[in-house]
């Protein structure tokens, strides 16, 4: 059986990288922005961008000098998203208060995935905003926008960042309440940029402001990409791993506390504290795996994570159970299936509802000759670390989709083998 031992970097957090690219749209000055994910999702962001008439330059994706627009775009354009559900629904808030007719539009899988849920409150505030069918391309008309209170149907940070985004720009307040807690990146970068923003409970409340870029911004490592390899090491005998410099925000470190109720060994060091926490994460082999039940309130907070830690329930003793996972259905592909089907293949016992994953353990892991990813970076990553616990050769359909979150993930997993 494979072993993994030493330590790594993860790359720079999609969810803030994404957020520096397109919050620039609205915002003035330069910021010179370090570590940034160089991913495709991310260069999708970018690329709108400068569509849109800002400008960035970098030779590597990483290290980018980012110049904001001000909310002062060029009065038509065509933006590809490429396969980034992030990129198009933050876009939409923002451009939905821009001068100008923007064409939103992505790749095949982008087009199937639900839009609808972005225009209705849009368009409660005057937006002009047009989808196909409830999915993209999606036609933008800007115009003055009204703030409104609204109260999100689903705990999502994409659609509560869409609304805060206008609500920038909008007359009057704009209330966002969220049933439960999301992701929260944002809201920290609008705080940061000088915006006029405010929570009281599960309630944020934003008002029209200018937006100024920060000088400098480090982009901490993605604890969604750490969270596989820490995850791997968990259940290969003998690991040792720890994730350098890795972001450790409460809305995002929720496969954290699920480890430790399964009894994994994990240690946490914190280092800063603003404008994100920031630390290193370790986790060693641990031989008492257990199950857990993970509830509908908690799915935000790891959402992510959902395939790499089914493969940890496989190794689990007991019924593990993650309910309100119907989120899953609608991501790069429906990952409730694509978890349940591959890993199955593989030997595993899982069972996929329709708001429901239950996974039976432990099972041993068998070798097959080849899997499917679906296109999915996260399903990719997680058959591939399953496949350690065979030691076999195995393709892995469509698999340089990891490139999408995690450009090194290869690189990473050869340097932890000691290969």
């Amino acid at each position: 059986m494979t072993v993994l031992k030493g330590s790594f970097s993860p790359p720079g957090d999609k969810s803030i990288s994404h957020r520096l690219a397109l919050m620039a749209i609205l915002a003035s000055g330069e910021c010179e922005v370090s570590n940034c994910l160089p991913g495709e999702d991310v260069q999708s962001s970018l690329k709108a961008l400068k569509t849109l008439g800002g400008h960035y330059e970098t030779s590597d994706f990483i290290h980018v000098k980012i110049s904001g627009l001000g909310g002062k775009t060029v009065d038509n354009a065509q933006i590809d998203c490429g396969n980034s559900g992030t990129t198009m629904r933050l876009i939409s808030g923002i451009l939905a208060g821009c001068s100008g007719k923007f064409v939103l539009d992505g790749d095949n899988s982008l087009r199937k995935r639900p839009m609808e849920r972005i225009a209705i409150p849009l368009r409660k505030m005057s937006a002009q905003i047009e989808t196909q069918e409830g999915r993209c391309p999606i036609t933008i008309n800007g115009q003055p926008l009204y703030g409104i209170t609204y109260d999100l149907p689903v705990a999502s940070a994409q659609l509560k960042s869409a609304v805060l985004l206008a609500g920038v720009q909008a007359s009057g307040k704009t209330c966002v309440g969220e049933p439960t807690i999301s992701r929260d990146h944002t809201e920290r970068m609008l705080k940061q940029m000088g915006a006029q923003i405010v929570q009281k409970n599960q309630n944020w409340i934003v008002e029209q402001s200018k937006l100024v870029l920060p000088d400098k911004f480090y982009v901490p490592g993605d604890p969604s990409s750490a969270a596989f390899f820490l995850c791997a090491a968990a259940i290969l005998k003998d690991s040792a791993v720890i994730s350098r410099n890795t972001l450790l925000n409460s809305t995002r470190t929720g496969f954290i506390e699920i480890l430790k109720r399964m009894n994994v060994d994990i240690q946490i060091n914190k280092k800063m504290d603003q404008p994100e926490p920031v630390g290193d994460i370790q986790v060693n082999y641990s031989s008492n795996i257990v199950s857990t039940e993970i509830h509908a309130n908690e799915i935000p907070l790891l959402v992510d994570e959902v395939p790499i830690l089914s493969l940890i329930a496989t190794q689990a003793k007991g019924k593990t159970v993650f309910k309100g996972v119907q989120e899953l259905r609608i991501k790069e592909t429906d990952r409730l299936e694509a978890i349940s089907t591959q890993l199955n293949k593989m030997g595993a016992h899982i069972e996929a509802g329709k708001d429901t994953l239950t996974i039976f353990g432990p099972t041993p892991l068998k070798s097959v000759a080849k899997l499917e990813s679906f296109g999915d970076h996260r399903i990719a990553m997680t058959l591939r670390l399953a496949n350690l616990l065979t030691e076999s050769a195995l393709e892995i359909a469509h698999e340089e989709c990891v490139a999408i979150s995690y450009p090194d993930f290869h690189k990473t997993l050869d340097h932890l083998r000691g290969s």
